[in-house]
């Protein structure tokens, strides 16, 4: 099957047409070594660096961790953008980075949960999602079923991430209000998945 052609909007991730590589679907190779995985495997080797950062901090305010915060999140583009121009896609990366992303935020927000930093409240309810989300994902890989990441959950990751980063270099308003917006607009993202869960669930028992 002939992959479609790589237009700028395609590159860049706005374009997403055409379903996602089949080299990513259940049952293929996870093949580890690609140069998009070797991106992820920096992500996720930098986070203790993160985290050791902002607690060596007095007030969890540290422009350095922001920035290493900046640069961990920035990587979940660079691995898309090198999976498109490599051609280099595989299970293991369509596995591991929602993972590295869900670790980031998790990340974050116990350094802003520690340090008081953002809402309590919400960082609680974002921790208990991302929670959920794991055990979700579990549950449907022992089902059979791929639950892959809606545009509403794309969306959702980045004014979190916004928020977090805000925070780590400033006390403002801003880094609130974008931590409410991602908190929304993820829960709206969990809604959508758990709605493709139990109609996958009946599925089976429609077609019989």
């Amino acid at each position: 099957m002939a992959r479609p052609a790589l237009t700028k909007k395609r590159l860049v991730g706005i374009d997403r047409s055409g379903g996602p590589p089949p080299e990513t679907q259940k049952g293929q190779p996870l093949r580890p070594f690609t140069i998009p995985n070797l991106v992820s495997y920096v992500r996720l080797a930098l986070l203790p660096v993160f985290v050791a950062m902002a607690f060596s901090s007095d007030d969890g305010r540290s422009t350095g961790a922001a920035l290493l915060y900046f640069a961990i999140a920035w990587g979940d583009q660079l691995d898309g953008l090198a999976a498109r121009l490599t051609g280099q896609y595989s299970r293991l990366g369509a596995l591991l980075d929602p993972l590295t992303d869900r670790a980031l935020v998790l990340a974050g927000a116990i350094v802003c949960f520690h340090f008081e930093l953002l809402p309590r409240w919400a960082l609680v309810v974002l921790g208990v999602r991302e929670l959920f989300m794991v055990g979700l994902s579990q549950y449907g890989l022992r089902k059979g079923m791929d639950l892959e990441i809606n545009m509403v959950g794309r969306w959702a990751v980045w004014p979190v991430m916004f928020a977090i980063f805000l925070t780590l270099l400033t006390d403002s308003w801003v880094a609130d209000a974008s931590l409410l917006l991602g908190v929304a607009l993820t829960l709206w993202a969990t809604a959508i998945y758990v709605q493709d869960g139990i109609r996958f669930a009946k599925a089976p028992s429609s077609s019989t």
